[in-house]
């Protein structure tokens, strides 16, 4: 009898926790898709309420900026997104303030005014503040196939 009951209590914690994960999923896709419109957009007070105040952006070339850097990057068009498409995203809720988004990133860009498609593996990570998910890292690899 026991055993069944810690075989009961396991299921329903199990069902209880999936449950509560399956929103924080569904808010962390959101900010991904805030963030990804404002990347393309340039748009500063989205950037801004969407990344951390110690946010470590690392770029495919192993360039890193910080929130500032990276903010005023999209902003003054020195790096331009026209187009950025997310595919193959897997989101991982670690904690109910942790969360860990991969996925591959396609996109034509001006790079200091010239143009060029970039095809990227992306980590981010998400922290849960006050005011909602922001990112707080971002760590790009080249597409080598």
């Amino acid at each position: 009898m026991l055993k069944h009951l810690v075989l009961l209590s396991a299921f329903f914690t199990i069902c209880i926790s999936s449950k509560g994960q399956a929103p924080l999923e569904k808010e962390v896709l959101e900010v991904v898709e805030v963030l990804r419109t404002a990347m393309i957009d340039g748009d500063k007070t989205t950037l801004e309420k969407v990344t951390s105040e110690f946010l470590s952006y690392g770029h495919s070339n192993g360039r890193v900026e910080n929130k500032q850097e990276f903010v005023e990057s999209l902003v003054s068009g020195r790096s331009d997104f026209v187009t950025m498409n997310l595919s193959e995203q897997t989101i991982t809720v670690t904690s109910p303030k942790v969360a860990l988004v991969r996925h591959t990133l396609d996109a034509d860009i001006l790079d200091g005014g010239k143009p060029n498609t970039v095809k990227l593996k992306v980590l981010l990570v998400f922290q849960k503040e006050k005011a909602g998910w922001t990112l707080i890292a971002r760590q790009a690899v080249k597409v080598t196939s």
